[in-house]
């Protein structure tokens, strides 16, 4: 009897110290290694404890924040579009024509995309020129009036003053719905759209030191 209990013993011991040699260990739960989490544009990344990383990662299911977010930033790039249909006729600056082609570029497909959100959301997808009273950053009716009737470096002066007011209103925006927003997609959007056109501010604003 005594030697059956050793050679099961040994016998469990050894596959012991097979096992713990060939599987792979997996992650603790209650791992204590921070975490570090990338900043928004302009940041530096910061380091989470695992408790602050548990609560960081954005949600798959959307907010309020969400999606007054997109609905307005639809509007809000729908006015950019209408503005940089004006250039091809109106401007005098071949960069600025340059500029307006990467705005379509960039923002159809981005209205595209968010179209296709707010419908997944079952949430209503505003008209082209639904109401924008208070969005940061939009050109008033005057202003597009004014715009329009423009030509040349007139336009051109007009235009980049508009065009860089309404992007500082989208980074706003931007802003305002990676605080208080949860969805993951729209966090991702939102960055996007301020790295993007945080580029184009400085774009355009070379564009003006250079009138």
């Amino acid at each position: 009897m005594r030697g059956a209990l050793i050679v099961i013993v040994g016998t469990v011991v050894a596959l012991a110290g097979c096992s713990s040699s060939t599987t792979p260990q997996a992650p603790r739960a209650d791992s204590t290694a921070p975490v570090i989490a990338p900043g928004r544009p302009g940041e530096q990344a910061k380091t989470l404890s695992p408790a602050e990383a548990a609560t960081a990662v954005p949600a798959p299911t959307a907010n309020a924040a969400d999606v007054t977010y997109v609905q307005d930033m639809i509007v809000h790039h729908q006015q950019a579009l209408d503005m940089a249909l004006l250039v091809p006729t109106r401007a005098d600056s071949a960069k600025l024509k340059g500029l307006a082609d990467r705005i379509k570029a960039a923002q159809g497909p981005e209205i595209q995309y968010m179209t296709t959100w707010l419908r997944e959301q079952e949430q209503k997808v505003p008209d082209h020129h639904a109401a924008h009273d208070g969005m940061p950053g939009m050109a008033t009716p005057e202003q597009v009036e004014a715009l329009k009737a423009a030509t040349g470096k007139d336009f051109d002066r007009m235009f980049l003053q508009l065009m860089i007011n309404h992007h500082l209103g989208a980074i706003k925006m931007s802003e305002q719905v990676l605080t208080s927003g949860s969805h993951i997609k729209i966090e991702e959007l939102a960055n996007e759209v301020s790295v993007e056109q945080t580029a184009e501010i400085r774009r355009m604003q070379e564009m003006q030191a250079a009138q």
